[in-house]
């Protein structure tokens, strides 16, 4: 399940930023059936084996709280990916930087087991 769940957390990072090149470049691309579905495909089932794998490792207690990091920063991520997706010119790249800092975060506590590793 971990191996599927990193595949798609590969697939959803080059999806987010794939739509972020066409919605810069080629924008009317963005319109074909499969460019709107396949990242809803994509982030559910990166969702699911993510819930999954909590599930497997019995990581629900409270001696776990770095899942809730986790949830915080796909909160984040989900957040800022909206407004990059929906807006233009600064407010889009900032976005999109913060987007990408909050996948960052999200790698480091899954490798790191700590929500507050920068501390």
């Amino acid at each position: 399940m971990k191996t599927i769940h990193l595949a798609f957390v590969a697939l959803s990072l080059f999806s987010f930023v794939g739509r972020v090149v066409l919605s810069e470049f080629k924008h009317e691309m963005l319109k074909q059936k499969a460019v709107n579905i396949a990242p809803h495909v994509i982030n559910t089932i990166l969702l699911l084996s993510g819930i999954v794998l909590v599930f497997q490792g019995s990581w629900l207690s409270a001696e776990h709280g770095w899942i809730i990091g986790k949830i915080i920063g796909l909160l984040g991520y989900i957040g800022l990916g909206i407004v990059v997706l929906h807006n233009q010119g600064t407010t889009r790249w900032l976005a999109f930087a913060g987007a990408l800092a909050c996948f960052a975060y999200i790698g480091v506590v899954a490798v790191t087991k700590d929500a507050w590793f920068f501390l």
